[in-house]
């Protein structure tokens, strides 16, 4: 467990101009650190809006979260793109600037082949002394990380785990009978299920909302109260689901508003929840007892 048991990939506040808004960073970071659980949190990953913040934004995005928590919770950096040189210098940057960890996802649109990732993850890893975790996420990057891949890459010192958004199990059985990587979950509703092959935790998105039950569900799982275990995250399962309804950084942003810790607007081209949309997800945290 490199990172923990729960982290939560945390949205970026923003300004009613645009602007980042570190204040209510440091904020929803400490909510996060000290009401919702999280042993660590990610900041700049695509629910951050990382495909729309400067490089002097994450960086000073980083600083305002470590500062606030940086003595009780790991602070991991989503440094991903599409280009390996700009990668390699986002790792380098997050070094700098004192975190914990770099989340890594696999480079996206340009689909490069397995030799190309392989290339890509090892330069990255060799970049910098901080712990590498993998982001699995076809459906959304275009290429997966094959099984195969996952293998030679884990006898890097420095890849130690995996956010498994790959949504095959097989596969990813196959991959924790092979190496010692901890696998989270990257799909907040397959924490429970991953587990059972062997995952150990989750990178959440409704966990802004439901991280302190999650954090319960994964450790009654892991203490052997199955039965526990299978309530909570069937009683989370609408928030769990609900919260990707649209992309999860609208959601998450129009929830935070309705429970009354708003963070601002999205960065074009995500557009802000309608009202049905926020509705229908604060009816989801209203089922899970989450209101």
């Amino acid at each position: 467990m490199p990172f923990g048991r729960l982290l939560t990939a945390m949205v970026t506040p923003f300004t009613a101009d645009g602007a980042l808004d570190l204040p209510a960073a440091a904020e929803l970071a400490t909510y996060l650190v000290d009401e919702m659980a999280n042993d660590a949190l990610v900041i700049s990953g695509t629910t951050g809006e990382a495909p729309t913040t400067s490089d002097e934004e994450k960086t000073e995005l980083l600083h305002a979260v470590i500062e606030a928590v940086g003595d009780r919770a790991q602070i991991v950096a989503g440094v991903g793109t599409f280009s390996t040189a700009h990668t390699v210098h986002l790792a380098e940057q997050a070094a700098a600037a004192g975190a914990d960890g770099l989340l890594v996802v696999t480079p996206y649109y340009s689909k490069p082949p397995q030799a190309g990732l392989l290339q890509h993850f090892r330069a990255v890893a060799d970049a910098t002394e901080l712990p590498n975790l993998l982001y699995d996420i076809p459906h959304r990057a275009g290429t997966e990380i094959a099984t195969d891949t996952l293998v030679q890459l884990a006898e890097h010192p420095r890849i130690v785990a995996v956010k498994d958004a790959k949504g095959n199990l097989i596969e990813s059985s196959r991959v924790l009978a092979r190496t010692d990587l901890a696998y989270y979950s990257g799909d907040d509703a397959m924490t429970l299920p991953l587990m059972s092959i062997g995952g150990v935790g989750l990178v959440g998105t409704s966990t802004h909302f439901s991280g302190a039950a999650a954090k319960d569900m994964i450790l009654a799982f892991a203490d052997g109260r199955v039965a526990e275990a299978l309530e909570l995250h069937r009683r989370l399962e609408p928030t769990f689901t609900g919260v990707f309804a649209t992309q999860g950084c609208i959601l998450v942003k129009a929830g935070l508003g309705a429970i009354g810790r708003p963070v601002g607007g999205l960065r074009a081209p995500q557009v802000e929840a309608t009202a049905e949309q926020t509705e229908a997800f604060t009816a989801c945290l209203r089922r899970s007892g989450l209101l």
